[in-house]
This record gives C-alpha cells, sequence and structure tokens, in this order.
C-alpha cells in the first residue's frame, strides 16, 4: 500500500511547521506548497489558518485556494481545515462589525464566542458523535484551543443524509465555566471535508491520533 501524499496549503496562514510535522509523524508523505498541481492532486489537502477570518479569505483567495479546496470537494477529494481553516468553510465571519464572506460548504456564521474571558486558550474535551471516523478510540481526550471566534450554531441538518454524503457528523465543545460557557462547533465531518476548531499539532499523542485517522481513510 503507497504512502498517502498531503499537501499542507501553504499560503501565509497558519501554523504550517508544526502541521507538516505532525503528518510526517503520522506517516504521510507531506508536501508544503501553494503549488495548484500538488494541492490538486494529493491525496488529501489540509488548510491551515490563524488570525483574522478576513485576512485567511483574502490570503486564500489570492493563492486560489477558494477553487482549489472547491474542486476538490466536488470530486469528493479529501479536505481538512484547522482553525480558522474550518472557521473558513462555513458562509461568512463576522468579526468587529465586519462581515466576510467565506467558502460557503456549510451554512451558518463565525462569531465571537460569548464566554466570559476570550480568548478561549488551553485544553478541551469534546463531545463526539457516534460513527466518528476522525475521533476513533480518542473521544474521552482533550485537545488544545485557542480562538475567540467561532461557529455557534450547525444550521446544515445532521439527522437525514444531505444526497452525495451522509449527514455530518459535528462534534462540539464549550468555552467558559461552569457557570456561564458558550457551545461552539468543534469538528465537523462532511463526506470529503473534515475540519477542526482546535489545534491537532499542537494536542499532543491524541492530536497525532486524529490526524493518524485522518490520514488513514485518505
Amino acid at each position: 500500500m503507497s504512502t498517502p501524499t498531503v499537501c499542507v496549503f501553504d499560503y501565509g496562514f497558519g501554523n504550517v511547521r508544526s502541521a507538516t510535522r505532525a503528518l510526517e509523524h503520522v506517516g504521510a508523505e507531506v508536501h508544503l506548497t501553494a503549488d495548484r498541481d500538488v494541492a490538486m492532486h494529493a491525496d488529501g489537502l489540509v488548510v491551515p489558518g490563524v488570525g483574522a477570518f478576513a485576512a485567511v479569505m483574502e490570503g486564500l483567495k489570492a493563492a486560489r485556494g477558494d477553487q482549489i479546496v472547491g474542486r476538490r470537494l466536488a470530486g469528493g477529494r479529501p479536505v481538512l481545515g484547522i482553525c480558522v481553516g474550518q472557521q473558513v468553510m462555513f458562509s461568512r465571519g463576522v468579526e468587529h462589525g465586519v462581515e466576510t464572506e467565506g467558502l460557503d460548504q456549510w451554512p451558518g456564521t463565525v462569531e465571537l464566542l460569548q464566554a466570559p474571558v476570550v480568548p478561549n486558550m488551553g485544553w478541551a474535551r469534546v463531545e463526539v458523535p457516534e460513527g466518528s471516523v476522525l475521533f476513533e478510540g480518542i473521544a474521552d481526550e482533550r485537545f488544545y484551543f485557542v480562538h475567540s471566534y467561532g461557529a455557534r450554531e450547525f444550521p446544515l441538518g445532521t439527522t437525514e443524509d444531505t444526497g452525495r454524503f451522509a449527514a455530518p457528523l459535528v462534534t462540539w465543545s464549550e468555552a467558559g465555566t461552569a457557570e456561564q460557557s458558550d457551545r461552539f462547533v468543534a469538528a465537523v465531518e462532511n463526506g470529503p471535508l473534515s475540519a477542526t476548531q482546535f489545534h491537532p499539532e499542537k494536542s499532543g499523542e491524541a492530536g497525532l491520533a486524529l490526524l493518524r485517522n485522518w490520514v488513514r481513510s485518505l
């Protein structure tokens, strides 16, 4: 069985070196590049992202990442978004009163978390749905988050098939305290498109296990 090839899309935003090392550690042949042909033809594409939603979208479009993601998904080819790389898969982001269009793979809005303290930073558990491939064997583990914004709802139905692919599997987490917390989307598995709000490349052995699960699925 050949080694899966993964392109970590290097468009100027994201922890690309950490992601590359983590993916290599779990057995992928990794190419860190924004080259269109490599990104289109790799077995898996990773879209990292840190910073502001609007800036990440601007960087993606400048590198034609929006086209690459759209065409890969149209052909059923796997994509994994990380942190803001998950956020931009939604229809729009709102930061400081500024609304920015996302990649619109899922309906919904990324907005400021309604938690006592933001950013939401640190290790947290997640609520994993039955049948998850990403979280196989690690559903009870903690993962590392650092973000002030997130998708607080997931409007796309998760109980019926949505046509070509089975209904999305949505993993949730909470920011805040026992007295005041805000629920947000921690991960999504939707056919060829997967994403995590947390950083698997910074989540120790649990994060490596998640990346290993994804690489094995390619």
